[in-house]
């Protein structure tokens, strides 16, 4: 049982570190890279082939990130239920773990959708794709700032120690 956490709890960070580079990458590179691509003419680039692919990745790496860190806690530690009510030793990881599923709701509720019209994925009106990149926008915004709590309150409230896997 100990090597299935381990290995749980390794794709946890592999997925976590894989959602968290593209949403930074999002924000800090391809946003502001993209304007300056409108600008000279070269965004259609960006829009077709890099940011679909970029999205893809995303998005489930998000769930698998979701997913694995739900699995740990419920088989490493039996918390499940307690890191979500906030109890005990589990109430830090617990407000990572309600962190990250707020930015998985944005993820695949908010900025997947809106990305699908300004992509051209789903049709849209000009109007309609303005306004979904807008909420796309911010909700990624919105998760970029609250990557910083949560991945201090997942690093905080980490029950490792208290499972004698790593020490």
């Amino acid at each position: 049982m100990e090597l299935t956490l381990v290995l749980d709890r390794f794709l946890h960070i592999l997925s976590g570190i894989t959602w968290i580079g593209l949403l930074y990458y999002f924000n800090f590179v391809q946003v502001p890279g993209l304007g300056k691509a409108k600008a000279d003419g070269t965004a259609a680039g960006i829009t077709k082939h890099i940011a679909p692919r970029a999205l893809l990745w995303f998005r489930w790496s998000a769930l698998a990130t979701w997913l694995t860190g739900a699995l740990y806690l419920q088989h490493g530690t039996g918390s499940l239920a307690k890191a979500f009510m906030l109890q005990g030793e589990f109430a830090y990881i617990g407000i990572g773990a309600w962190l990250g599923t707020i930015m998985l709701f944005n993820v695949w509720v908010l900025i997947w959708p809106n990305q699908k019209k300004v992509l051209g994925f789903k049709e849209a009106s000009d109007e309609e794709k303005a306004k979904a990149g807008r909420v796309a926008l911010l909700a990624s915004r919105t998760n970029t700032m609250l990557s910083i709590p949560m991945l201090f309150f997942m690093v905080a409230g980490s029950p490792a120690h208290t499972m004698g896997i790593f020490g």
